[in-house]
């Protein structure tokens, strides 16, 4: 593997598009292109910045060799297959946490009606909105602290 594949490999492995890690490496656009292209191979200085960026050894960039080139596949079916699981984990919260949120709507919707049958039928005008509106705020309250336990960090 050259070069030139190698950096399309490692770029497209950390999910970089080529204005990302020019931006990056403060080179222009056409540059990336170019060294993906074999036009050109980059200065020393973004050799060196090109290893950090991916965690490689400036050797590995410029070595050509089946086993780095092997090892550099794994690695980068490890990283999909562990941002495959990572979503996949995210989804399945998302949707525990809506059983929840509904299960927990239900109970309050089973409990007015079965409360104001039962205690509150002759005096729904005196208690009934009230009442209502109470019970709603603790379903929404109880629901909110679910989504927050699951996802305690929010990123912008």
């Amino acid at each position: 593997m050259e070069f030139a594949e190698k950096l399309i490999a490692l770029r497209k492995g950390k999910e970089l598009t080529q204005e990302q890690l020019a931006e990056q490496l403060n080179v222009s656009r056409q540059s990336v292109s170019k060294w993906e292209n074999g036009q050109a191979v980059p200065e020393v200085e973004k050799l060196v910045e090109l290893s950090r960026a991916f965690d490689v050894t400036v050797d590995y960039l410029l070595k050509p060799s089946e086993i780095d080139e092997l090892s550099v596949k794994t690695e980068l079916l490890e990283q999909q297959q562990k941002q495959m699981m990572d979503r996949e984990q995210k989804r399945s919260r998302i949707f525990k946490n809506i059983l929840y949120s509904l299960a927990v709507y239900l109970v309050f919707f089973a409990a007015f009606f079965v409360g104001h049958y039962f205690f509150f039928f002759h005096e729904w005008e005196l208690w009934g909105k009230p009442v209502l509106f109470a019970e709603f705020f603790i379903a929404t309250a109880i629901v909110i602290w679910i989504w927050a336990k699951k996802f305690p960090t929010v990123r912008c």
